[in-house]
């Protein structure tokens, strides 16, 4: 019931502010978003007493560097992948280690692999056997989807056609008037496009109906109500269109529309062991890695690179690396070979950023709680505690 205004308040909260007196050795550092995709700062933590140290304006490289001078005495710096921590951290403490979070390089290798799948894209479609598409078969929603497929492919073979002519990207952008980051895409190869249908809430009762149309029921009302006997919970127009489309399958030539998965679920299914796929997932799987022996090299390297992160085998990564540098994720491997003395460091030391993750949430929820308008001082005397 004391009579105090909120401004008396907050210059309290301000003022006593607890400094900190214990020594810090190990400093994990990582940003964090004043507002996402606009303005973003730094905390750092000391992990070996799970307590944040201070929050920084900005994640500028002279401002860290500046921060991590004033505190010599730290000899372990954490923190994740990107180039302009490990930067600033080599300037200020050159004998400090560098340890690069264990998170960011697993979720690194799955991303690699995932290029690499896209990258093959074209080869996995001739290996399932998808290489013709008969628009007579296609519905009016996938009939528009192919269209728009259509305009992507002549789009990437009119600026291929200009990369091979050694025109530059700028040049290339205002010729086509395309946006750079798409050029960039197509000039690398990242940019595979695929036409595939989508999944239907049919497929788990695709067996059933083959098997109700073999014996001569046609009609796509009675197999609407057939199915809901078994559980489907679709509407009748969804059999109606897989009944037309049956119909014009058998009427037409052997050239027959097959789904394509996308390079995130092809991804996915040759990570899955093989005792948790349903035999249509598995037969497609055998049928990639029959047909792009070199995806399943990546997989591979992906599982033992994982494996080496998790039971810290740090012997293996240099004969790693030698093999991984002529493969689909050669781009990875460089990115390996950059950073070796923090990704060494990851493997053999028992510091990783997952905490300083844990108190960006925390962060989060007091900046929120202030509706977003806290000053980074504000916010730093509500983390660290007052006396």
């Amino acid at each position: 019931m004391l009579p105090v205004s909120n401004d008396t308040l907050l210059r309290v909260v301000r003022r006593r502010t607890r400094p900190r007196t214990e020594p810090l050795i190990v400093a994990g550092i990582d940003d964090w978003a004043f507002r996402k995709n606009h303005r973003y700062g730094t905390i750092v933590c000391d992990l070996e007493r799970r307590r944040i140290v201070t929050l920084l304006p900005d994640r500028e490289i002279a401002t860290v560097r500046a921060w991590l001078s004033d505190h010599p005495e730290i000899r372990v710096v954490s923190r994740d992948r990107g180039g302009g921590y490990g930067e600033a951290a080599a300037k200020a403490l050159p004998d400090a280690v560098q340890v690069a979070d264990r998170w960011h390089l697993m979720e690194n290798a799955s991303a690699a692999f995932l290029n690499a799948v896209r990258r093959s894209m074209r080869v996995i479609r001739a290996a399932i056997g998808a290489t013709t598409i008969n628009p007579k078969l296609l519905t009016c929603a996938e009939r528009l989807q192919y269209e728009g497929y259509l305009r992507r492919k002549q789009t990437n073979a009119a600026i291929m056609e200009l990369v091979r002519d050694a025109v530059p990207l700028k040049e290339i952008v205002r010729r086509t008037g395309h946006s750079r980051k798409l050029v960039r895409q197509v000039s690398r190869g990242e940019s595979t496009d695929v036409f595939r249908t989508r999944q239907s809430t049919l497929d788990a009762h695709l067996p059933f109906l083959d098997a109700q149309w073999s014996e001569g029921c046609r009609n796509g009302a009675e197999l609407w109500r057939r199915l809901q006997g078994q559980g489907f919970r679709g509407s009748l127009r969804v059999v109606s269109e897989w009944t037309t489309r049956r119909r014009r399958a058998e009427k037409a030539t052997n050239q027959q529309l097959q789904n394509v998965p996308s390079a995130r679920t092809i991804s996915r299914l040759m990570t899955t062991a093989r005792d948790n796929l349903s035999k249509a997932d598995t037969i497609t799987i055998a049928a990639i890695e029959a047909r792009v022996p070199t995806l399943v090299e990546a997989r591979m390297l992906v599982e033992s690179f994982q494996a080496m992160v998790r039971k810290k085998l740090f012997a293996d990564l240099d004969p790693w690396i030698a093999t991984a540098s002529l493969s689909l994720i050669a781009s990875f491997a460089s990115g390996i070979i950059r950073d070796k003395a923090a990704v060494r460091a990851a493997i053999t030391e028992p510091w990783s950023n997952g905490q300083t993750e844990g108190q960006i949430t925390k962060l989060k929820l007091v900046k929120r709680q202030m509706y977003g308008r806290a000053k980074i001082d504000l916010l730093q005397a509500r983390l660290k505690g007052a006396i």
